[in-house]
């Protein structure tokens, strides 16, 4: 059975930093990408970041760009979300979510399995 994990998400003022961590287990191959979405209240789930299997492609929304890095350990299925000057619009729900491919995948239907979400409040 396949479970993802994720964990690291609270309260932080603007311009502080969190760190997301996400685990995937069970799963029948061990390089698969993965992915962080967000989901505000009243809005769709949008792509955050991605990274290929091998941890050598990732994936930055624009919005977030120099702010947010994305990163793997090393033959694990485990991926870090590190969100540095955070802003008030980075509030959300964030969820991990495993592809079924080892390239960055980009469309929320390249993803087969999905955490419950981790919740980002960021204070003005």
């Amino acid at each position: 059975q396949v479970q993802v994990v994720e964990s690291g998400g609270g309260l932080v003022q603007a311009g502080g930093s969190l760190r997301l961590s996400c685990a995937a287990s069970g799963l029948t191959f061990r390089r698969a990408a993965m992915g962080w979405f967000r989901q505000a209240p009243g809005k769709e789930r949008e792509l955050v970041a991605a990274i290929s299997g091998s941890g050598r492609s990732t994936f930055l929304t624009d919005s977030v760009k120099g702010r947010f890095t994305i990163s793997r350990t090393d033959a694990k299925n485990t991926i870090y979300l590190q969100m540095d000057s955070l802003r008030p619009e980075d509030t959300s729900l964030y969820y991990c979510a495993v592809s079924h491919t080892i390239e960055v995948a980009r469309a929320a239907s390249d993803y087969d399995y999905w955490g419950q979400g981790t919740q980002v409040t960021v204070s003005s």
